[in-house]
């Protein structure tokens, strides 16, 4: 179901076809935001598990960027505006609790959303652990410092151990924060969401995807 944040940021909702949702979950999608990859992993996700799951666009009014226009400008994205959103899309699953799972630059925004205190558990997948030098702007707070104002215990991080967005020494950094940390070897950047990159790995996506369900599962 297609609708509108009070933001006015695109968003959609899926829910479970029989009964009612078990938790609601809140989806900030890669770069390139919001397309029909993420809806229909949303209705997966909806149907799977019992959940509510509503996902929107990281850059609202922008949807027709192209990815090298998205990366040049991620800078001009600002923490509140994106956190406001992931907020407004939890209240828009009419459930509690609510978790929140991100993939790349949402994996990012998924760390930074532990600040808010509004999520039970989060799930980053291959999230910048600290912002790249090229999406340096005033609005860009740092993840690790959005986890010191949450629960990094309630935070699960997919990692691969190829993946130049998150080097050796910043998931380190993670860990001593007290997130915990799955690391794939030989996996790179964008491993589990999307099977048509050359990236994807479909035996460790399928365990990736096992460890954060059974995250979420835990003290429902």
């Amino acid at each position: 179901m297609k609708i509108n944040l009070p933001s006015g940021t695109k968003a959609e909702v899926a829910n479970p076809l029989n009964g009612d949702p078990e938790r609601g979950m809140v989806i900030i999608p890669d770069v390139m935001g919001l397309r029909p990859l993420f809806v229909d992993l949303a209705k997966e996700l909806a149907e799977k598990n019992q959940w509510s799951v509503c996902v929107f666009d990281l850059y609202p009014g922008q949807e027709d960027l192209e990815v090298g226009e998205r990366l040049a400008t991620a800078g001009l994205l600002k923490d509140e505006d994106v956190l406001g959103d992931a907020i407004a899309a939890a209240e828009a699953t009419n459930c509690d609790p609510v978790g929140i799972l991100g993939f790349c630059m949402g994996g990012m925004y998924t760390l930074k959303a532990a600040a808010t205190q509004r999520f039970d558990r989060h799930c980053s997948f291959y999230g910048m652990i600290q912002v790249p030098d090229q999406w340096q702007g005033s609005g860009q707070g740092e993840p690790l410092d959005s986890l010191k104002l949450g629960d990094p215990s309630s935070v699960l991080a997919i990692i691969g151990s190829q993946d130049d967005w998150t080097p050796p020494d910043h998931v380190e950094l993670l860990t001593k924060a007290g997130v915990k940390v799955v690391c794939y070897e030989e996996a790179n950047h964008g491993f589990v969401h999307d099977a048509s990159r050359p990236a994807h790995r479909p035996v460790e996506a399928a365990d990736a995807w096992r460890q954060a369900t059974q995250w979420f599962q835990k003290d429902c």
